[in-house]
C-alpha cells in the first residue's frame, strides 16, 4: 500500500516549524494518539538518535521507540521504528514559503509490519493513521500560529 502523505501551509518561518517538530517534548501537543514522548538521550535530536513514543489505540497503550534516520535543519527529518509488530516510518519536509514568513509542512507515513502487525497495518493501523494524520496536522498549524 501507498505511504500516507499530507501538507499544510502554517504562517511560521520554516526554523520555527523544524524546531518545534522535531523537539519530542511536543509530540504529545499535536499528535492524537500520543500520550508520552521522551527523548532516550540528553543531547539535541540527531541522526542515531532515539525517541520512545507510547500511543493509545484502541484503548491500550503500545510503547515503540523510534530512531532518527535522517536530520537536515531545517528542512527535513525521518525516524522509523526499531521495535513492535508495527514500526512507523515517518518523514517530516519543511519548505519555505512566503519569503520565508510560512512553512509548507509535508509528512509522509508508512509503516513496516512484522508478525501479527502484517494483519494489523492493512486493517486497523493505516486506516486510522489516514483519519489522525489530517487533524494532527491542522492541530500543528493551530499550536504554532497562536504560540507567536
Amino acid at each position: 500500500m501507498a505511504a500516507i502523505k499530507e501538507s499544510i501551509d502554517i504562517a511560521r518561518p520554516p526554523e520555527e516549524v523544524f524546531a518545534y517538530l522535531t523537539d519530542p517534548s511536543h509530540i504529545t501537543e499535536w499528535q492524537e494518539s500520543a500520550v508520552a514522548a521522551r527523548p532516550l538521550d540528553d543531547a539535541p535530536l540527531h541522526v542515531g538518535s532515539r525517541v520512545a513514543v507510547t500511543r493509545r489505540f484502541r484503548g491500550r497503550d503500545m510503547p515503540m521507540v523510534s530512531e532518527v534516520t535522517e536530520f537536515d535543519p531545517p528542512r527535513s527529518w525521518r525516524m522509523h521504528g526499531i521495535d513492535g509488530p508495527v514500526r512507523g516510518d515517518v518523514r517530516a519536509t519543511v519548505e519555505p514559503m512566503g519569503g520565508g514568513t510560512r512553512s509548507l509542512v509535508t509528512l509522509t507515513l508508512d509503516f513496516e509490519a512484522h508478525g501479527m502487525g502484517h494483519v494489523l497495518v492493512p486493517l486497523v493501523v493505516r486506516p486510522s493513521a489516514r483519519k489522525e494524520m489530517p487533524r494532527n496536522e491542522q492541530k500543528l498549524k493551530e499550536l504554532l500560529e497562536h504560540s507567536g
